[in-house]
């Protein structure tokens, strides 16, 4: 598994960074196909975060904690990780042939409007089709919101989305 750093703000040492390598290598015997990981280690007003993002075979898992010491917030990263892969594993087994999705992030710089809201990221995707429900379960293994994706079945743009009551919301084009 290739391991990736990225250090925002934040100096790791190197006997922090071969725990974290060795942690985020024992991942693999929850789910074998994890092609690459990446951590982002950045401080904030004396605070630590730590976000760990794994491929998996082209389904992408991600978490992300907060807290004074950057070795406590990497270990509580790491078990909402397991925690996820744990939920997801016999779903994942079965379709992972089926390379949900895969992202691809860029950024872009934003043209400047003044008399528009000011966009201060952009990102942007590679869209795969799939069903709704692989859709939200993607959706909960990189612990978002919301999700957008190609509809396998009309082949259309749809979102899914977490409401405020717990469940799932699908937004479709109207035709």
């Amino acid at each position: 598994m290739d391991i990736r750093f990225v250090q925002r703000g934040a100096d790791i040492e190197d006997k922090l960074r071969d725990y974290m390598e060795k942690k985020i290598s024992r991942m693999e015997k929850f789910f074998k196909k994890i092609l690459n990981c990446q951590i982002v280690v950045s401080q904030h007003k004396g605070n630590f975060n730590v976000e760990t993002t794994a491929n998996a075979n082209g389904v992408i898992l991600r978490a992300e904690e907060n807290a004074h010491d950057p070795r406590t917030a990497f270990d509580q990263a790491l078990k909402n990780l397991e925690r996820r892969i744990k939920k997801y594993n016999s779903y994942l087994k079965d379709h992972a042939q089926l390379s949900v999705t895969d992202f691809t992030f860029s950024l872009e710089e934003p043209e400047e409007v003044s008399d528009l809201p000011e966009i201060s990221k952009v990102k942007k995707i590679q869209i795969h089709p799939m069903s709704p429900e692989e859709a939200i379960m993607q959706m909960e293994l990189i612990g978002h919101s919301f999700f957008m994706f190609q509809n396998a079945e009309t082949g259309d743009m749809n979102v899914v989305y977490t409401r405020k009551n717990g469940a799932y919301g699908l937004l479709e084009p109207e035709r």
